[in-house]
């Protein structure tokens, strides 16, 4: 099948080009994103593959249907971005990765924790300056301490088994609880409780009308303390000025995101020659005690390969008339 590829980097080209070898489809790459305005560069593509910032609103199905598209295979998880009920009235299927290395993102959530806690950032530039002085770099003991999961899924349970790890006591709360989680000693519980009694409180739930702006003023006044904040998972999640206010209170003593609910302006793009124009950003920026990655918690080489395997499998399945194992329905 023709392919054309938004939103595509150097990484996605190598990884989708090697994975191609064994299914042969014809692969188009470009660096914009599909909105409104470049949808018109598919060419006549039979299938779209998207990813995290793309949209795939009504109007832009409506464009790709009309082209000739039948397929949107998106190279992620999530699926916010793309208008399911248009889709389906438009006769356009549309399939994800719905997992590919939940150990990837797992583990960068304990990464961002251990970085917050032990200050490893703060304290490589000091060691590079000659200051040796440990004043302002004191953590905690994580062994002992309560982590509250909100979802878990696939990553939080991979979460939940590394916290273990370390002597940590682990809430969770999700919409059905799993066996496979209790068996390793996960406390399922109502938010409430979970928001009372962890240290630490990490989000591993999909983008949802249900939670959407989950973490709000009223969320975190219900929360201890000096509260750990860390979010993987998606960006609306958060509200981005609420947690502003609890920084600023002590509310939230440390807060570790990986996502950003307007991250679509700037993440995945070298910005650092330019005026970031986003004030709620900026000003998470200048807090000592938040620490931000790009939406790199996927980027390993194990999680490239999967994604780019079970996407051109995907689009394959689609192809040859099989039953789409990964189909996202409205």
């Amino acid at each position: 099948m023709d392919i054309t590829f938004f939103s595509s980097k150097v990484y996605d080209r190598q990884y989708f080009e090697s994975g191609n070898k064994r299914f042969q489809h014809r692969l188009t790459f470009l660096e914009a994103p599909l909105n409104e305005r470049t949808v018109v560069m598919t060419g006549g593509a039979e299938a779209v593959c998207i990813f995290v910032n793309d949209t795939a609103s009504a109007q832009v199905l409506q464009q790709l249907a009309a082209g000739g598209t039948k397929l949107v295979a998106l190279r992620c998880a999530g699926f916010n971005n793309v208008n399911l009920k248009s889709a389906a009235e438009l006769g356009l299927k549309v399939v994800r990765v719905p997992a590919y290395s939940p150990y990837a993102v797992a583990e960068h959530t304990v990464a961002l924790i251990l970085t917050l806690n032990r200050k490893t950032h703060r304290a490589y530039n000091r060691v590079r300056e000659g200051n040796f002085a440990l004043t302002g770099l004191m953590g905690f003991d994580l062994h002992g301490r309560t982590v509250g999961l909100i979802g878990l899924g696939k990553i939080g349970l991979v979460t939940a088994r590394i916290l273990k790890g370390f002597g940590c006591q682990v809430l969770g709360n999700d919409v059905r609880e799993s066996e496979e989680a209790k068996a390793i000693g996960v406390i399922y519980t109502s938010l409430d409780e979970l928001y009372q009694q962890s240290d630490i409180i990490s989000l591993h739930c999909p983008l949802t009308p249900q939670t959407y702006h989950l973490i709000n003023e009223a969320s975190i006044s219900r929360m201890k303390e000096g509260v750990m904040l860390i979010n993987t998972s998606r960006g609306a999640i958060i509200n981005a000025k609420a947690v502003i206010k609890g920084l600023k209170s002590g509310k939230i003593k440390y807060l570790g995101l990986d996502v950003y609910e307007e991250e679509a302006d700037l993440f995945f793009e070298d910005l650092s020659d330019k005026v970031i124009q986003d004030d709620v950003f900026m000003r998470l920026l200048s807090f000592n005690n938040v620490l931000i990655t790009g939406h790199q918690a996927f980027f390993t080489t194990d999680a490239m390969q999967s994604i780019a395997q079970t996407t051109l499998q995907n689009i394959t399945d689609f192809e040859q008339g099989n039953v789409l194992a990964n189909e996202v329905l409205p």
